[in-house]
């Protein structure tokens, strides 16, 4: 599959790059970009949810009324779950949600996210770029010359490059990643994938 590479302001360098059929043109497999996108919505939780439980409540441990004779049920503490202020049954605890993949697994999930894309003719190969110093208004050309200023875009590049990374920062439409910190969710969240000529042969050796 060939693609044609664009500049930074959108236009037509007249070349074009071929984009592997191992990473780009699989048949997608749903079931592994479902576990995928669980696990990194599942990294996201805290868990730090708590609730005190009867013995972290901080209450009297007298017994408050008669074993007997009351004609209701017996009631042996003020921080019962059953009277109000008391502890909570079986309440939450933190914990981490995180859970295990295997690495074949998380590689087909992503190479799948790139496949479907990559059909639905979402991506975009353009020029390797920089700017100067890191200005938001440079990053908003960019994205108007390319028509994504009202698209969420994910920009792929070759190697880290604060200037560009920091001039993304502060739009809540558009990220930018190095290559290697791909992840299937970013890849389907975005409407369109930018990917720089660089970051193409680290794609292909981190994925094949």
């Amino acid at each position: 599959m060939k693609v044609a590479v664009l500049d930074i302001t959108g236009k037509d360098t007249g070349r074009k790059v071929e984009l592997s059929k191992d990473v780009f043109g699989i048949e997608p497999n749903d079931h592994a970009i479902y576990l995928d996108v669980k696990q990194y919505l599942a990294n996201q939780r805290q868990g730090t949810h708590k609730s005190k439980e009867r013995a972290e409540i901080v209450g009297s441990t007298r017994k408050i009324k008669k074993q007997k004779g009351t004609g209701t049920a017996r009631a042996g503490s003020i921080k019962s779950p059953i009277f109000r202020g008391g502890g909570r049954v079986f309440g939450p605890r933190p914990r981490s949600y995180s859970f295990k993949l295997n690495k074949n697994l998380k590689r087909l999930a992503r190479k799948s996210a790139l496949s479907i894309q990559a059909k639905d003719n979402n991506l975009v190969v353009i020029e390797d770029f920089n700017f100067d110093t890191p200005k938001t208004k440079n990053f908003v050309n960019v994205l108007k010359a390319l028509e994504l200023d009202t698209k969420k875009s994910l920009f792929v590049l070759g190697e880290s490059n604060n200037n560009v990374y920091l001039s993304s920062r502060n739009l809540k439409s558009s990220k930018v990643v190095n290559n290697s910190r791909l992840s299937t969710y970013g890849i389907l969240n975005a409407n369109k994938v930018v990917i720089t000529e660089s970051s193409l042969e680290g794609i292909n050796s981190n994925l094949s």
